[in-house]
């Protein structure tokens, strides 16, 4: 048995399909891959990889009482495959390749939800039953196609405007792909350039191709193959016109080549601070809050969909996508974060160790210590000496 037959047991409608499902818009709800192969680019797989490498640093965690044995499983792994740093990845970088990412749930040997999984098909379409229950239709890049009913799904989606269900292709990226595949040709055909001919010249007294071909080779073999030539280059007076062949590739300048980068970085929402690691604590704070931040609350929401119903959300189920953000402060401002809280009681032992990636103490972690030179304002002092001066 595959990985298809383990995700989708049942992947069969036994329903009658009898339309497309109808939406607001004139579109087709139909989602297919665009084949702009943008992550076939340095650049672009660099950026991509960026928000892929932050995200997969999350923590997904579960209140509430509903599904025990769901969320225990859940708290180990998403599937049986995957870690969740592993699958936080992939899924932000299908997300960011596709603008639309499809999480299937992961069912038992009962038909008990026991997961989720990221799936990656080339096509995705809408349909409803003869019944109107909605259902997605996955085609894979195998041929291999499933069905698996709206409701159990999860849906992500990025630059959403035209389609009531799925993102906008990355059309909008094309010509930038364009420039960057243009620049790298440029730079390989220079190279190549560059290791052929060099100078050319006019050679008299020969009136057939064969007997040019043959004197280039005797000339070339005699003047650069020869191991006692001297560096004297010399030749009879047969040849005319000798001119240097200047190679000039065209490249893309340093300003053109920052304005394609700054096309792929806006696009993404990285810059080359955090693309190269170098990126200082406010610069990390504002790429948490604009481009993982968002990641992490949609996908709270959809987990929260396909695990819980509306009636067990309400009563406080909740599925939570987070990092601390502390964690990108640098070490010195950990430090002084640690000192500053740690010392008021505002932060536990154990929050504490998380920012410095401690694993958490068995016993007594979860007290909040307090130096004892700190009061509350208008409480008797204890100055130790027992009513006498």
């Amino acid at each position: 048995m595959g990985l298809f037959e383990k995700i989708f047991p049942r992947q069969t409608v036994k329903r009658q399909v009898e339309e497309y499902f109808k939406t607001l818009t004139a579109y087709r709800p139909s989602f297919t891959t665009w084949h702009g192969a943008i992550y076939e680019s340095e650049l672009v797989r660099a950026a991509i990889d960026t928000r892929a490498r932050h995200i997969s640093k999350m923590n997904v965690t579960f209140t509430g009482a509903a599904k025990p044995y769901l969320q225990s499983r859940l708290k180990i792994a998403p599937n049986e495959w995957q870690t969740w740093s592993q699958m936080l990845y992939r899924l932000s970088t299908i997300l960011d390749c596709q603008n639309s990412a499809f999480l299937v749930p992961v069912f038992g040997q009962y038909g008990e939800v026991t997961g989720v999984f990221p799936v990656l098909p080339s096509k995705c379409e809408i349909v409803q039953t003869t019944d109107g229950v909605p259902y997605l239709r996955y085609t894979f890049a195998t041929g291999e196609k499933a069905s698996i009913e709206r409701e159990l799904c999860g849906l992500m989606t990025k630059f959403q405007y035209k389609d009531d269900f799925f993102g906008e292709s990355n059309s909008a990226l094309a010509p930038t792909m364009e420039l960057i595949h243009t620049q790298n040709q440029g730079i390989k055909e220079g190279i190549k350039n560059s290791a052929t001919y060099r100078f050319m010249a006019k050679l008299n007294n020969f009136s057939k191709p064969e007997h040019l071909a043959m004197e280039a080779k005797r000339f070339s073999r005699e003047n650069f193959e020869a191991e006692d030539g001297g560096g004297l280059l010399l030749f009879p007076n047969t040849y005319a016109d000798i001119q240097q062949i200047q190679s000039k590739p065209f490249t893309v300048d340093a300003d053109q080549m920052k304005a394609i980068e700054g096309n792929v970085f806006n696009y993404f929402g990285v810059n080359e601070a955090v693309l190269q690691n170098k990126a200082t604590d406010e610069q990390l704070d504002s790429f948490f809050d604009g481009a993982l931040e968002p990641f992490a609350i949609q996908l709270s929401q959809v987990l929260e969909k396909m695990f819980f119903t509306n009636r067990e959300i309400a009563i406080g189920n909740h599925v939570y996508v987070a990092s601390n953000r502390l964690q990108y402060m640098s070490t010195t401002h950990k430090i002084t974060l640690a000192q500053q809280l740690g010392d008021r009681g505002m932060i536990t032992i154990n929050e504490v160790r998380e920012l410095f990636n401690y694993p958490p103490l068995p016993e007594g972690g979860d007290r909040a210590p307090i130096r004892g030179e700190y009061y509350f304002a208008g409480e008797e002092i204890d100055d130790g000496n027992d009513g006498q001066d």
